[in-house]
């Protein structure tokens, strides 16, 4: 089949669906989102570096506009969007994300509060010191170099880094299916940790943490659960809950402060959202006990002021304030990385492993070069030795040549041929020369001022030197050991230059249990015919028309302390706190039940508040006629929902009615019930025993075959007035008879 000329290929849409899926989640694994555990660097992250070295971005040279850097690394090796590859280079310059910034930014380059960065246009950058770790040596061959995305260019599969740089600085990313998240380390302990290592391969995990003894965030703060970080190392897997420092000050009028001084890593970037959470929670009345929050932070540090009132409780507020706010947050971790295109789960001494193998490689290609270099300059350095020994003959051989070339044969090869000698014994001299390609083109080419005594002179200590060099890195090359201490000694340098104290705090406080400091207050929930549900105080509920009143069908008012206890007819109890009710506006709707507590809307019978119930007795009628009276005493519970009475398979509830003490004792209430057919009977209340709630009760009445009963209530003695699917019934007309007599139609 052809289309203009052109074969149209046929193919399953699912399966090419499927292909180009997971071929574009593998680009992004691997090209995109992952570091390599080799650098610890993401791909953009790598080709701004490079990008940077190219334009020779040194430390101590001036910086360059962020925008010809972003330009660079678009054009040349990242054809991607220009904002992303900005935000990679914004992301290291934040000395509050990484350990070790890796680009030296100037200008605005944002903030911990939340602030963004300046334009590309306005800010510049250069190479930091950290950077010029990964970067050094990158011209010795020592990694490979592959084309860029349009073969015009060539760029570096994977950073020379001789620090390392995942463990000490981190990494965030999120691809298809998967996400790293890889926590910051002190450099001085990782640095320590990988030479003990390297003294011995077979250490443990728990070895490897008298060394790192556990993630160190530059925003500093406490990690509560240490004793989870053991498994988090050996598993590669977990959660670090952190916690603000906070320091307590005394203020005026008796009032204390809480100061935060450090915030957890996962605020940094993002202060600005915890101090708009505090004043809300403060302003909303959430935390009664806060008199002011402001932000007092400045260069030299963060400070965020929270006054409390006078003679609160300090350590429940703060226990509070960690629950609810991100003052404590959890990190979650995920160490992975990507080895030999796969993406990879390490544990902590997985990862010390793979850098240590990394520097091998690195240092062994290095002395490779450093010994090749030695033995090329070696082989010239004899060769002007033994050139000068032989001077006056190689200057008559270069005086009786034609040519460079019939010169450069003698010296080599012995050829005398064509050459003019003075005598038969220079001739013979000449033809007995054996001299090395390279060491001809250096002869040819020396200055008459090396046969200068001092000049001689160097040349021997140079070769001297060579020679010593030389055994020094074949002794290097053959012995691991000896390549091990090469490796010690760098990192040793590292640890001197970038070293610093921790500034996590490691200790194991457990949860925050917050106490809920509640002033007692009665408020109305208001209940509307289509279930939405609200909670008002005193204050608004009387500033209500009585025409608003009457959109309710159920109002209730109860302390903010209790409980609502919403009957169903399938026979359960749900109880819903009266505190996670909303408090809104008068005008505001509220919220549907049943996002409340798991009923449906047609299933609800009856609301009251628990401390009504808890002083009553409640009225159970069933369809078939079953009544019993419970004491409210039987439903004190915790549980959010409980089975309030025994219902047979096919029954269920159509009344659940509350009898107060006063009702019980004046003893001139009647049950009125009304059956599907329209049939009634009304019997006195007392005629009615109290059970438990796990029985089922006493027959209430003697139903016809294929009726059942639609109704029931309590009736007052002087009530005229029922009204019930659209028919009015008045119980001063209907006759009063007994418990399970048969009902009977009226008139």
């Amino acid at each position: 089949m052809k289309y203009n000329e052109q074969p149209v290929i046929q193919l399953d849409f699912s399966e090419e669906m499927r292909n180009s899926y997971r071929d574009y989640a593998v680009s992004v694994i691997i090209a995109r989102a992952l570091p390599d555990v080799r650098d610890g660097l993401k791909p953009v992250q790598r080709r701004i570096l490079y990008a940077m070295n190219e334009l020779s971005l040194y430390p101590g040279r001036p910086h360059r506009k962020s925008a010809r850097i972003v330009g660079d690394t678009m054009g040349k090796y990242h054809p991607h969007g220009d904002s992303s590859i900005y935000d990679a280079l914004v992301h290291m310059t934040e000395d509050y994300s990484l350990s070790i910034p890796l680009v030296d930014g100037h200008g605005n380059f944002g903030s911990i509060d939340g602030d963004g960065a300046a334009a590309m246009r306005y800010t510049e950058a250069r190479l930091s010191d950290g950077a010029m770790a990964l970067l050094e040596n990158l011209d010795k061959g020592l990694v490979q170099f592959v084309p860029n995305f349009d073969e015009s260019e060539q760029e570096p599969h994977v950073l020379p880094a001789t620090l390392p740089n995942l463990l000490i600085n981190g990494t965030t990313g999120i691809a298809v299916g998967m996400a790293t998240n890889m926590p910051p380390h002190n450099p001085s302990e990782v640095i320590d940790g990988i030479i003990a290592f390297m003294d011995n391969p077979e250490i443990s995990t728990k070895g490897l943490m008298k060394y790192i003894k556990g993630p160190d965030f530059p925003t500093g703060a406490t990690i509560t659960n240490s004793d989870d970080i053991f498994n988090i190392y050996d598993t590669g897997e977990g959660k670090i809950k952190i916690r603000s420092k906070i320091e307590i000050e005394d203020s005026n009028c008796g009032r204390k402060n809480l100061v935060i001084t450090e915030i957890p890593y996962t605020v940094a970037g993002n202060k600005t959202k915890l101090l708009e959470n505090l004043a809300a929670l403060s302003k909303d009345k959430v935390f009664d006990e806060i008199y002011d929050v402001r932000d007092e932070s400045s260069k030299e540090g963060i400070r965020i002021v929270i006054e409390v009132k006078k003679d609160r409780n300090i350590e429940n507020l703060l226990n509070g304030l960690y629950q609810k706010t991100s003052m404590e947050d959890t990190y979650g971790v995920n160490m992975l990385a990507v080895k030999n295109k796969q993406p990879v789960t390490f544990t902590l001494k997985g990862l010390i492993n793979e850098f240590v193998t990394f520097q091998e490689e690195l240092y062994t290609k290095e002395y490779k070069h450093l010994l090749s270099k030695a033995n090329d300059r070696l082989e010239i350095v004899e060769g002007l030795i033994k050139a000068t020994d032989v001077i006056d003959l190689i200057i008559e051989i270069l005086r009786g040549s034609n040519s460079i070339k019939q010169a450069k044969s003698c010296l080599t090869t012995g050829n005398t041929s064509g050459i003019s000698f003075r005598t038969k014994k220079s001739e013979k001299d000449a033809s007995r020369l054996d001299f090395s390609e390279n060491q001809a083109e250096a002869i040819l080419s020396m200055q008459l001022s090396k046969l200068i005594g001092l000049e001689l002179l160097k040349l021997h200590q140079e070769s001297n030197t060579l020679i010593t060099n030389i055994t020094n890195y074949k002794k290097i090359l053959s012995d691991i050991n000896e390549l091990h201490k090469v490796i010690k000694k760098r990192l040793k340098v590292y640890k001197k230059q970038f070293g610093r104290e921790r500034r996590t705090i490691l200790d194991n406080l457990g949860n925050a249990k917050y106490i809920e400091e509640i002033k007692e207050e009665t408020v109305y929930i208001m209940i509307d015919k289509f279930g939405y549900c609200k909670s008002l105080d005193e204050t608004s509920y009387s500033r209500l028309a009585p025409e608003t009143l009457e959109e309710y069908t159920h109002i209730i008012p109860m302390k903010n302390t209790g409980r609502l206890c919403v009957f169903s007819a399938s026979g359960s109890m749900y109880q819903i706190k009266a505190l996670s009710i909303p408090k809104v506006k008068s005008r505001d709707k509220g919220v549907l039940i049943q996002n409340l507590c798991k009923i449906g809307k047609d299933d609800i019978i009856t609301y009251i508040a628990f401390e009504d119930l808890f002083e009553s007795q409640l009225l159970f009628v069933s369809k078939s006629g079953y009544i019993k009276l419970v004491s409210g005493i039987e439903f004190e519970t915790n549980r959010s929902v409980i089975a309030s009475t025994k219902l047979d398979q096919e029954d269920s509830l159509i009344c659940a009615s509350p009898v107060t003490v006063d009702e019980s004792i004046e003893n001139n209430r009647n049950i009125l019930m009304i059956t599907e057919k329209g049939s009634v009977l009304l019997f006195p209340l007392n005629q009615t025993g109290e059970f438990k709630k796990t029985s089922k009760g006493l027959k209430g009445i003697s139903l016809p075959k294929g009726d059942s009963l639609a109704y029931a209530a309590i009736v007052a003695p002087d009530e005229t007035d029922i009204e019930f699917n659209n028919k009015h019934y008045n119980p001063q007309k209907i006759k009063l008879k007994n418990r399970n007599d048969k009902p009977y139609k009226i008139k």
